[in-house]
């Protein structure tokens, strides 16, 4: 069973997304809270998989609350939700190890599917605003560059291969599809690249390869 954190200011917002994700097979809404500083309460206490976590909140926001997360010996996967779908947090998000970025009206059933996902240790972002948002906001100074391929020369031709299809938002499969090789292999590259680069899930991969050029 999936346990599940919902962290929003409006109570009608997590009332809704309580509705959407309990009659979910294999999830259960554990907790539910309103600001940063009671989700990292209601994590330390009900200790869910994934927190699906509001940006913007009055008190302590929902990128305050990720840093503070993701400092623990444990931390949940953590999903950040927002109105827009160029919300200038996004990025800093990402950065900061959010393993995912939905809208609040992602439909119910890719809602669902979302939490899974994430849950078994991948990432996402809505597709419809993948490319907008990793285009946006990681197109970059020299400076940043020349940085992101410094840190990306630990990796093997073939890491950096499973790399750039990330970048471009490949799946597992599909990358396997494209490189000729299993998709348990595939998934061996990503973890090795992950560690090598002190990364935590897939998305930032995909940023710095970005910032690289690489894609």
């Amino acid at each position: 069973m999936i346990r599940v954190l919902v962290v929003d200011d409006e109570a009608l917002v997590r009332a809704g997304l309580r509705m959407i994700l309990e009659p979910a097979d294999g999830i259960d809404v554990v907790a539910e809270a309103c600001d940063g500083s009671e989700a990292i309460a209601a994590v330390a206490k009900h200790r869910p998989d994934v927190v699906l976590m509001d940006v913007r909140m009055p008190g302590m926001d929902g990128l305050t609350a990720l840093k503070e997360l993701r400092r623990s010996p444990h931390p949940p996967h953590v999903i950040m939700l927002t109105t827009f779908d160029l919300d200038d947090y996004v990025h800093t998000a990402l950065r900061n190890g959010a393993a995912g970025f939905l809208l609040k009206d992602t439909s119910p059933r890719d809602l669902a599917a979302a939490v899974r996902t994430i849950a078994g240790g991948s990432a996402m972002l809505t597709p419809k605003v993948t490319k907008r948002l990793i285009d946006t906001f990681a197109g970059l100074e020299s400076a940043d560059a020349v940085k992101a391929r410094e840190r990306l020369s630990v990796l093997t031709d073939r890491e950096e291969e499973v790399v750039r299809a990330v970048a471009r938002g490949l799946s597992n499969a599909d990358i396997a599809r494209e490189l000729l090789m299993g998709e348990g292999t595939v998934k061996a590259h990503v973890s090795r690249a992950l560690a090598k680069l002190g990364l935590s899930n897939r998305v930032q991969v995909a940023l710095l390869a970005r910032d690289a050029g690489m894609s």
